[in-house]
């Protein structure tokens, strides 16, 4: 039973876990200090700073790391700029994706080659972000925009929103689909918002 033991199982298991849990600080932590350096260092102020605070809190981010973060938004900050990347998925879905990074070159590239390896194609700014409308929240797909794909390309969105969701910058996902089955997915209805 060499290499078999329950401590050695656990340590795996704590190492990936927190391995998950230090990339979403990480992510949470880049969007409080663009928060911060775009609308000021006091949440009763800056709804977008509060609304990053609330998100790092609903994920368990200690306090101290969040006023770091708070901290770096006049220093590290000033490096860090927003993306929104347009994108076609499997079945011909939309895809927004949104984030913040303090290199946009290698940021599209990353994407681009996550996008190329789960058979997504890049698209040009403006050919997808007609297909949605911005709101408070975020992007909303319009109506006449939605579109049903099979189960096969449902899979393969999964996996393919599983990748981008791994990558450092990326925030936000939103997708055009219409008839995403929470019984094969765990994916929201309608609206994809990652």
């Amino acid at each position: 039973m060499s290499g078999h033991s329950k401590w050695s199982q656990i340590k795996h298991q704590k190492a990936a876990a927190d391995a998950k849990r230090g990339q979403a600080f990480s992510k949470l932590s880049k969007t409080i200090a663009l928060a911060a350096k775009e609308g000021g260092t006091d949440p009763a102020s800056n709804t977008k700073l509060r609304d990053a605070i609330t998100k790092a809190k609903q994920a368990n981010m200690p306090a101290d790391n969040i006023q770091r973060a708070i901290a770096r938004a006049t220093t590290a900050a000033e490096g860090l700029e927003t993306f929104l990347y347009e994108a076609y998925g499997p079945g011909g879905v939309a895809l927004l994706i949104e984030g913040v990074s303090d290199n946009r070159n290698r940021s599209a590239g990353e994407i681009k080659h996550l996008l190329a390896e789960h058979g997504a194609k890049w698209a040009e700014p403006g050919s997808v972000q007609w297909a949605f409308r911005k709101t408070n929240a975020g992007w909303e797909a319009q109506e006449h925009s939605r579109i049903e794909v099979n189960e096969e390309d449902q899979k393969k969105l999964k996996i393919l929103l599983d990748a981008l969701e791994e990558q450092e910058d990326v925030e936000e996902i939103y997708t055009n689909v219409k008839n995403i089955k929470e019984t094969n997915l765990s994916l929201n209805y309608e609206n994809f918002r990652h």
